[in-house]
Protein backbone atom coordinates (compact mmCIF):
# COMPACT_ATOMS: atom_id res chain seq x y z
CA UNK A 1 0.00 0.00 0.00
CA UNK A 2 1.74 3.67 -0.93
CA UNK A 3 -0.74 6.54 -0.52
CA UNK A 4 0.29 9.59 -2.61
CA UNK A 5 -1.15 13.34 -1.22
CA UNK A 6 0.05 16.72 -2.56
CA UNK A 7 1.78 18.70 0.15
CA UNK A 8 0.42 22.00 -0.42
CA UNK A 9 -0.88 24.20 -3.36
CA UNK A 10 2.12 26.22 -3.02
CA UNK A 11 4.39 23.18 -4.38
CA UNK A 12 4.22 20.52 -6.58
CA UNK A 13 6.22 18.19 -3.43
CA UNK A 14 4.39 14.44 -3.33
CA UNK A 15 4.57 13.18 0.23
CA UNK A 16 4.57 9.23 -0.52
CA UNK A 17 3.00 7.47 2.46
CA UNK A 18 4.42 3.84 2.54
CA UNK A 19 5.14 1.01 5.08
CA UNK A 20 8.34 1.19 6.89
CA UNK A 21 11.19 -1.09 5.89
CA UNK A 22 14.23 -2.04 7.39
CA UNK A 23 15.92 -0.28 5.43
CA UNK A 24 14.17 2.89 6.66
CA UNK A 25 15.57 2.50 9.70
CA UNK A 26 18.75 4.40 9.98
CA UNK A 27 16.59 7.37 8.63
CA UNK A 28 13.94 6.94 11.33
CA UNK A 29 16.14 6.87 14.07
CA UNK A 30 17.38 9.80 13.33
CA UNK A 31 14.13 11.47 12.99
CA UNK A 32 13.08 10.00 16.55
CA UNK A 33 16.29 11.29 18.14
CA UNK A 34 15.54 14.83 17.24
CA UNK A 35 12.35 14.33 18.11
CA UNK A 36 12.18 12.81 21.65
CA UNK A 37 13.99 13.27 24.72
CA UNK A 38 13.90 9.21 25.48
CA UNK A 39 14.21 8.28 21.94
CA UNK A 40 13.16 4.36 20.95
CA UNK A 41 16.42 2.89 20.17
CA UNK A 42 17.42 1.28 17.14
CA UNK A 43 16.47 -2.52 18.72
CA UNK A 44 13.14 -1.04 19.36
CA UNK A 45 12.27 -0.34 15.73
CA UNK A 46 13.82 -3.71 14.36
CA UNK A 47 11.72 -5.65 16.68
CA UNK A 48 8.29 -3.45 15.83
CA UNK A 49 8.97 -4.03 11.77
CA UNK A 50 10.27 -7.43 11.72
CA UNK A 51 8.80 -9.38 14.77
CA UNK A 52 5.41 -7.69 15.94
CA UNK A 53 2.71 -8.84 14.02
CA UNK A 54 0.38 -6.53 15.74
CA UNK A 55 2.52 -3.42 14.78
CA UNK A 56 2.28 -1.50 11.43
CA UNK A 57 4.41 1.49 10.85
CA UNK A 58 4.79 3.91 7.97
CA UNK A 59 7.13 6.43 6.92
CA UNK A 60 6.06 9.62 4.44
CA UNK A 61 8.77 10.49 2.12
CA UNK A 62 9.36 13.45 0.21
CA UNK A 63 11.79 13.22 -2.70
CA UNK A 64 12.48 10.14 -1.75
CA UNK A 65 13.54 11.28 1.71
CA UNK A 66 11.78 9.92 5.11
CA UNK A 67 10.93 13.04 6.66
CA UNK A 68 8.22 11.56 9.66
CA UNK A 69 7.23 8.06 10.34
CA UNK A 70 4.00 6.63 12.42
CA UNK A 71 3.68 3.54 14.71
CA UNK A 72 0.58 1.34 15.02
CA UNK A 73 -0.60 -1.79 17.08
CA UNK A 74 -3.74 -3.31 17.08
CA UNK A 75 -4.67 -5.52 19.94
CA UNK A 76 -8.23 -7.32 19.60
CA UNK A 77 -10.17 -4.30 18.47
CA UNK A 78 -8.70 -1.30 20.39
CA UNK A 79 -5.74 0.80 18.04
CA UNK A 80 -2.94 2.01 19.30
CA UNK A 81 -0.95 4.89 17.96
CA UNK A 82 2.64 3.98 19.71
CA UNK A 83 4.45 7.12 17.92
CA UNK A 84 4.36 9.53 15.64
CA UNK A 85 7.35 12.31 14.64
CA UNK A 86 8.43 14.73 11.59
CA UNK A 87 11.94 16.04 10.94
CA UNK A 88 12.11 19.28 13.04
CA UNK A 89 12.55 21.00 9.08
CA UNK A 90 9.41 19.89 8.28
CA UNK A 91 7.34 20.33 11.11
CA UNK A 92 4.63 22.82 10.91
CA UNK A 93 3.68 21.74 7.33
CA UNK A 94 0.99 19.05 7.77
CA UNK A 95 2.74 15.68 7.58
CA UNK A 96 1.68 15.43 11.01
CA UNK A 97 -1.16 15.50 10.40
CA UNK A 98 -1.04 13.31 7.12
CA UNK A 99 0.96 10.84 9.39
CA UNK A 100 -2.11 10.34 12.27
CA UNK A 101 -4.62 10.29 9.21
CA UNK A 102 -2.81 7.36 7.93
CA UNK A 103 -2.82 5.76 11.45
CA UNK A 104 -6.39 6.11 11.92
CA UNK A 105 -7.32 4.67 8.40
CA UNK A 106 -5.28 1.92 9.09
CA UNK A 107 -6.71 0.77 12.59
CA UNK A 108 -9.94 1.65 10.86
CA UNK A 109 -9.68 -0.54 8.05
CA UNK A 110 -8.04 -3.34 10.36
CA UNK A 111 -11.65 -3.09 12.41
CA UNK A 112 -10.48 -1.17 16.01
CA UNK A 113 -13.37 0.00 17.67
CA UNK A 114 -11.34 2.64 18.94
CA UNK A 115 -7.78 4.11 19.19
CA UNK A 116 -5.64 5.29 22.21
CA UNK A 117 -2.37 7.37 22.84
CA UNK A 118 -0.47 8.91 25.36
CA UNK A 119 0.43 12.22 24.75
CA UNK A 120 2.42 15.19 27.29
CA UNK A 121 0.64 17.13 28.77
CA UNK A 122 2.87 20.00 27.64
CA UNK A 123 2.80 19.24 23.82
CA UNK A 124 -0.50 21.48 23.72
CA UNK A 125 0.31 21.24 19.53
CA UNK A 126 -0.52 17.17 19.79
CA UNK A 127 -3.37 16.92 22.20
CA UNK A 128 -5.05 19.93 19.86
CA UNK A 129 -3.97 17.87 16.66
CA UNK A 130 -5.43 14.80 18.10
CA UNK A 131 -8.82 16.94 19.17
CA UNK A 132 -9.16 17.79 15.62
CA UNK A 133 -9.22 14.00 15.05
CA UNK A 134 -11.75 13.37 17.69
CA UNK A 135 -9.63 12.35 20.26
CA UNK A 136 -10.71 12.90 23.73
CA UNK A 137 -8.93 12.73 27.19
CA UNK A 138 -10.26 10.32 29.39
CA UNK A 139 -7.40 9.81 31.55
CA UNK A 140 -4.16 11.82 33.66
CA UNK A 141 -1.41 9.73 34.10
CA UNK A 142 0.71 11.17 36.76
CA UNK A 143 4.95 10.62 35.84
CA UNK A 144 4.54 8.68 32.72
CA UNK A 145 7.34 9.83 31.13
CA UNK A 146 10.15 8.74 32.58
CA UNK A 147 12.85 11.03 31.27
CA UNK A 148 10.94 13.94 33.08
CA UNK A 149 8.53 12.50 35.01
CA UNK A 150 6.10 14.30 33.31
CA UNK A 151 2.62 13.52 33.27
CA UNK A 152 0.42 11.87 30.04
CA UNK A 153 -3.22 12.54 28.72
CA UNK A 154 -4.82 9.42 28.20
CA UNK A 155 -6.79 10.24 24.86
CA UNK A 156 -9.18 8.01 22.88
CA UNK A 157 -11.25 7.95 19.68
CA UNK A 158 -14.19 5.65 19.70
CA UNK A 159 -15.33 4.68 16.08
CA UNK A 160 -18.79 3.97 17.49
CA UNK A 161 -19.29 7.42 19.16
CA UNK A 162 -19.26 9.52 16.02
CA UNK A 163 -17.49 9.67 12.77
CA UNK A 164 -17.54 13.57 12.19
CA UNK A 165 -14.11 14.10 13.26
CA UNK A 166 -12.69 11.12 11.27
CA UNK A 167 -10.43 14.33 9.59
CA UNK A 168 -11.09 13.15 6.38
Amino acid sequence: MVRERTRDTETSNILTIRPMSIEDLPQVVKIERESYRSPWPLEDFVREVTINTRAQYFVALEDDRIVGFVGTWLLADEGHITNVAVTPEKRGKGYGKILILEAIKCLREKQASYIILEVRVSNEKAVNLYKSFGFRVIQLRKGYYMDSNEDAYVMIKDFKESDENLGY
